[in-house]
């Protein structure tokens, strides 16, 4: 209920604008506003690229996200990094009890060890800010087949606003993990793991993206630093676009550091890089952050205002 008015709060906190659409087709929940769609949420494992291993087909994420003029700005499972999928949560070096699932790279060297697999959809709606909430459960096959390790909650809210002149589409999402069980998942200092965005396959030469951080860096002078936001984005039919991930400040290591990949249109929210921590029975992990996507080269000013408000929420 409290997240309710949370999105609530939201919701009369800039322009009204049209109902938000949801509609449950086949493995997805699709959201649009006026027949336009402004994402999808893949539940359940969907089709991949040509040419890419079935053992890559993953859910739990979302993918596609457009912008509000109907640009791409999201890839999935692209050939150079196939278990990367649009915007989606997974750690990489983990250690649970005396073994060490990785939930990032799903399906790399051919074997599935681990796995973030979606369990249900709890609700649906929609309104001038559609959402859902839905259930994750992150797995373990080395001993036992499908060995829970941690239980995760999406809470997500979309909608399309006006914000200081911009037109955006927004999508806020809450994750809640908690440990299915008395053993803890210990996370070791590492350099990338948490919330992934993967770009548009436009983006995939190094010279086709583009990112800024909070403080000013760019993809190459902002990888390993830390920020409050990061920008990730490109052109697509000639045209500039991209997506912004604001981050809450009640976030574990806030302001959180970043993973900037030099290879491809990638980035990561990685509280890892700090040093080693651990989710703890009993103790669920929360980690809350706002996709901004909008058209146009990316104005550092009016993103931190944006961030501002956002900071104020509960």
């Amino acid at each position: 209920m409290k997240w309710f008015f949370w999105v609530l709060g939201f919701s009369v906190s800039s322009s009204a604008a049209a109902d938000i659409t949801a509609e449950k087709t086949g493995t997805v929940v699709r959201f649009a506003i006026e027949g336009k769609r402004i994402c999808d949420y893949q539940k359940e494992p969907g089709k991949v690229p040509q040419g890419v291993a079935e053992s890559f087909a993953h859910g739990a994420h979302l993918h596609p996200i457009y912008s509000p003029s109907g640009k791409l700005v999201t890839g999935n499972h692209q050939p150079d990094h196939p278990w990367q999928r649009g915007v989606w949560l997974g750690w990489t070096k983990t250690e649970f009890g005396d073994s060490h699932p990785d939930f990032w790279n799903m399906g790399k060297d051919g074997k599935i060890t681990a796995e973030v697999r979606f369990e249900k959809l709890e609700k649906v709606w929609n309104g001038p800010v559609g959402g859902f909430v839905s259930r994750h459960v992150f797995l373990h096959h080395s001993h036992t087949p499908d060995e829970k390790v941690l239980n995760e909650t999406w809470e997500v809210a979309v909608s399309q606003k006006t914000l200081d002149g911009t037109l955006a589409n927004v999508i806020d999402l809450t994750s809640t993990q908690t440990c299915a069980g008395e053993k803890p998942l210990k996370l070791p200092k590492y350099h990338y793991g948490g919330l992934g965005v993967r770009g548009n396959p436009l983006w995939n030469p190094v010279d086709a993206v583009t990112m800024l951080t909070s403080e000013g860096h760019d993809r190459k002078a902002g990888d390993n630093t830390k920020a409050k936001w990061v920008h990730l984005g490109g052109e697509v039919d000639g045209m500039p676009t991209g997506i912004a991930v604001l981050i809450h400040p009640s976030n574990f290591r806030f302001p959180q550091p970043l993973r900037l990949n030099p290879k491809n249109p990638q980035l990561c929210i990685a509280p890892s890089q700090d040093g080693d921590w651990s989710i703890e029975p009993g103790k669920p992990y929360v980690s809350k952050y706002r996709l901004l996507v909008f058209d146009g080269k990316p104005d550092a000013k009016w993103i931190d205002a944006q961030w501002q408000s956002y900071a104020k929420q509960p």
